[in-house]
């Protein structure tokens, strides 16, 4: 049996584009580990308040999909800025995302409930809220569902290769390989731990940008 602190976030909107499409704003179908882990460092008060050993657990759900126009104001080299130009960007509606730490709860508790900067999810005009509760956690197999799990765990769900973290300069990043079902998954996971309502709990690590440099120097 394991005490975890269980963090629910909840936003109207959001939209985690993908980095594999430059003219376009393709949204992810869920955050990465390294957005995830940048909300949590923004309730502490940054990164150098945020444990460097912090792992995560997380799963995502989102209820709806749009698309809307934003306007862009590009940079040309040798030009500095463009005329605005405006693009098509796809966003998730009514998202739930929910974290589960097992280290630093004291930390993480009082952060949720008084947190140092405004929450933003995903772009920084999304607005998040957050709450938080102690639960225990067991032993036994859980169901996937909506988490994001490392794909060396799962079978189910589409594979997806994400950044877990990215250095302070955002000049290096470590991408590691993932498995979501957006649709939800009820294929079990024996790794890791599980809520009391069989949800699979499999912790996330290397999400602190410092360790970036460390694994790649």
């Amino acid at each position: 049996m394991t005490e975890a602190l269980e963090i629910t976030v909840t936003a109207p909107i959001v939209s985690f584009r993908n980095p594999l499409y430059a003219a376009v704003q393709v949204t992810l179908p869920c955050p990465p580990p390294s957005t995830v882990a940048g909300l949590l460092a923004s309730m502490v008060g940054g990164w150098d308040a945020m444990p460097r050993t912090t792992s995560f657990a997380m799963a995502f759900h989102a209820r709806g999909r749009g698309t809307d126009l934003e306007t862009f104001h590009p940079l040309e080299v040798g030009k500095g800025q463009a005329s605005p130009n405006p693009k098509e960007r796809e966003f998730l509606t009514a998202a739930t995302l929910t974290v589960w730490l097992t280290d630093h709860l004291d930390l993480w508790e009082k952060a949720v409930r008084r947190p140092v900067w405004p929450l933003r999810f995903g772009r920084s005009q999304d607005l998040a809220s957050a709450r938080a509760r102690r639960i225990v956690l067991g032993s036994q197999p859980g169901r996937q569902g909506y988490a994001l799990v490392p794909d060396s765990v799962s079978q189910a769900g589409t594979r997806l290769r994400l950044p877990a973290a990215i250095s302070r300069d955002r000049a290096r990043t470590t991408w590691a390989g993932y498995r979501y079902a957006a649709s939800g998954s009820d294929y079990l996971l024996t790794t890791g731990c599980s809520t009391p309502e069989g949800q699979a709990v499999v912790l996330l690590e290397d999400v602190h940008p410092d360790l970036v440099v460390e694994h790649t120097a």
